[in-house]
């Protein structure tokens, strides 16, 4: 009789569970596969990609029951883990947490304590010191840690207007005490300049060039300005130029500064030109560099249209202008081959920016050369201006390395784009009385000239070769003339050039002359347009003229579209006028006229500098090969050959000490 009772309740039982199993009684874990896009952000996600805390860091504050604590009251919870640590009950992981939680912290509202404080733990975290085992570098704390410290320090050392990055001895709070700076004033020379203005770099889009290029490492990447220091005869630092330096932090003992509360630092600063790389713990450690960054700021706003048409049609421009033609972003480096660039017309060196820009992005052209440029106003007669440019490499050679002790400065590169590549050609020749007895039927001290005219014109067309330069690239550089400078509206424009007050005195006299004296009687113009004419007495002497011998010679040539090259042109200059006997190498470009930035131009400059470089170091013994980059040294050791690859580590003598 009580069967089917107990079986109803058996059934019942069944079903509950059933119900209950479908309810709620499944795990409450799931996993669900994802895109691979998905997969990297969950891995790489923290304070600074997301704002949120990665989850190394979750982990440690689940670990600490600091989860709802730093969710409500964050500073209370990063003084609890703090506290942890400077007792000794928390080790790498607590450390790289309190670096991640104070950097959110002072996104949000803790400001510059916070920053500071984010900056010396990941310090910590990163160079422990005795007191614990650096991270592995397939950590990826490893990196964040250092981005927290680049980033913190540059935020925490703002000035107070948010402009800049004040570069001084401070004193300044911390979550947990105090920190104090030290700095050397000293640190602020750079080459007879002193550097100011600094920019937290890393911070701007760029617009404008292709690549971009910066080293990763330690140190809050900025821009400086600069100071003018003492002038060098022919040769100076570009007036506006902005470098890029690196701000470094060293903090000793760091774990053991952070558990006393007082944290004593000295404040470092590392122009990229004579260091990229510091020591600390006895390792080498990259500096972070921005260099395309830190070339675009300077660049940003610069009045290219005065220079480049200004110059043309203004003879005189630059002389008002500037007091050196010839510039360099970075003081002269003893060790390191001149590579002198000449723009062309109506234009100017910012047009080099694409090229230098790729060429110092690459460590082995950055360290074996330094980049010259060389301004003139571009409508002035072309032997005038490679008077100009032969007048200030020689002077800035005998202003620089009065002894000859320097042997990379006698291995001096020229390249000349369009116009430029004759005054290149005109820095290496011998012309002899050639140029003299094309224009002239009587010899200098016979031509009825007052004597200023008379040395005017023996310096402009008895041309010797400058000593120091060794090799010559020409991109698309019109050697038998443009065929644009020979239409009516070039004409017309060369005509409005105003020359200078020499030249146009010597003008003016040579005016008076008639064809027994000279074959220019009777010339309408003299200016660059009127030289470059096809068939014009310069053009017809200067491809006559050979370059001189031990002095090597590369021809980059453009030449639109896809047709035969023999018959082609860049839209300015022919193939037939660029090319000439007589070069190392020839190298065609698909391209129009201003290849200057082609990255196939540039790489064909790169192969040409290494090459330089290499045969130039097989000169002097103790070089090492191209096959890589090393950290380098600012004051390296002495040895036979000044041109070997020495490595830039900043304060290698001095800081071993501190470590």
């Amino acid at each position: 009789m009580m069967r089917a009772p107990f079986q109803k309740l058996v059934a019942g039982a069944v079903l509950l569970a059933g119900v209950l199993l479908a309810a709620g009684c499944a795990t409450p874990v799931t996993v669900e596969r994802v895109d691979q896009s998905t997969v990297h952000q969950h891995i790489t996600r923290n304070v600074l990609s997301a704002r949120t805390l990665s989850d190394p860091t979750h982990n440690v504050l689940r670990r600490w029951s600091l989860v709802d604590r730093y969710l409500e009251k964050p500073d209370y919870a990063i003084a609890d883990l703090h506290k942890a640590v400077s007792e000794g009950r928390g080790g790498a992981d607590e450390v790289f947490a309190l670096a991640e939680m104070a950097f959110l912290h002072a996104e949000h509202r803790g400001g510059r304590p916070y920053y500071l404080a984010s900056a010396l733990y990941a310090y910590a975290f990163l160079f422990p010191g005795a007191a614990d085992a650096p991270p592995s570098p397939y950590d990826p704390r490893f990196r964040l840690a250092a981005d927290m410290y680049n980033r913190g320090l540059t935020l925490g050392l703002e000035t107070e207007d948010r402009t800049g990055v004040a570069i001084q001895a401070a004193t300044h709070q911390l979550p947990f005490g105090q920190l104090d700076i030290a700095f050397d004033s000293r640190g602020l020379a750079w080459g007879g300049r002193q550097l100011t203005d600094f920019f937290p770099i890393a911070e701007v889009e760029v617009d404008g060039l292709d690549a971009r290029y910066r080293q990763p490492g330690i140190g809050a990447p900025l821009a400086a300005g600069t100071t003018q220091g003492t002038l060098s005869k022919g040769f100076q630092v570009a007036p506006r130029v902005k470098t890029p330096v690196t701000a470094f932090l060293r903090i000793p003992d760091p774990r053991r500064q952070l558990a006393a509360g007082r944290v004593s630092a000295q404040l470092e600063l590392y122009p990229s030109s004579d260091a990229e790389a510091v020591l600390i713990d006895h390792q080498h450690v990259p500096l972070e560099v921005e260099y395309t960054a830190t070339l675009a700021y300077m660049l940003d706003g610069m009045p290219v249209w005065e220079f480049e048409f200004g110059g043309f049609l203004r003879g005189s421009l630059l002389e008002q202008k500037v007091p050196s033609r010839l510039v360099a972003l970075e003081p002269y480096r003893p060790d390191r081959i001149p590579v002198v660039l000449v723009h062309g017309t109506a234009s100017s060196a910012v047009r080099w920016a694409e090229m230098l820009n790729d060429l110092r992005g690459d460590p082995r052209i950055r360290d074996h050369f330094q980049f010259w440029f060389f301004s003139y106003e571009t409508g002035n007669p072309i032997p005038y201006s490679a008077m100009l440019l032969r007048d200030a490499l020689q002077a800035a050679v005998a202003s620089l390395d009065p002894s000859g002790r320097d042997p990379a400065l006698h291995e001096m590169v020229v390249i000349g784009h369009s116009q430029g590549g004759l005054l290149t050609k005109l820095t290496a020749v011998d012309t002899g009385a050639r140029f003299w007895n094309a224009a002239f039927r009587k010899p200098p001290d016979e031509l009825p000239v007052d004597p200023e005219t008379r040395d005017l014109l023996t310096q402009m067309l008895f041309v010797k070769p400058v000593p120091s330069v060794k090799r010559l690239i020409f991109i698309a550089t019109p050697h038998r003339g443009s065929y644009v400078a020979g239409n009516r509206i070039s004409q017309f424009v060369a005509s409005l050039v105003r020359l200078p007050g020499n030249i146009l005195r010597g003008v003016l006299t040579l005016g008076t002359l008639d064809s027994t004296s000279t074959a220019l009687a009777g010339q309408e113009g003299f200016g660059s347009v009127y030289g470059m004419t096809p068939g014009s007495l310069m053009i017809r002497t200067l491809t006559a003229t050979p370059i001189a011998p031990g002095i090597k010679a590369h021809s980059i040539i453009a030449v639109r579209g896809d047709g035969a090259i023999e018959t082609g042109d860049d839209g300015v200059v022919e193939y037939q006028s660029a090319h000439i006997e007589g070069v190392e190498s020839e190298y065609i470009v698909r391209s129009g006229h201003s290849t200057q930035s082609d990255p196939h131009t540039i790489a064909e400059v790169r192969r040409i500098l290494l090459k330089h470089w290499a045969e130039s170091c097989t000169k002097c013994q103790g070089c090492r090969p191209l096959d890589g980059a090393a950290p380098r040294i600012a004051s390296g050791s002495p040895g036979v050959c000044a041109l070997r690859y020495g490595s830039r580590l900043a304060g290698a003598a001095s800081m071993a000490n501190q470590d």
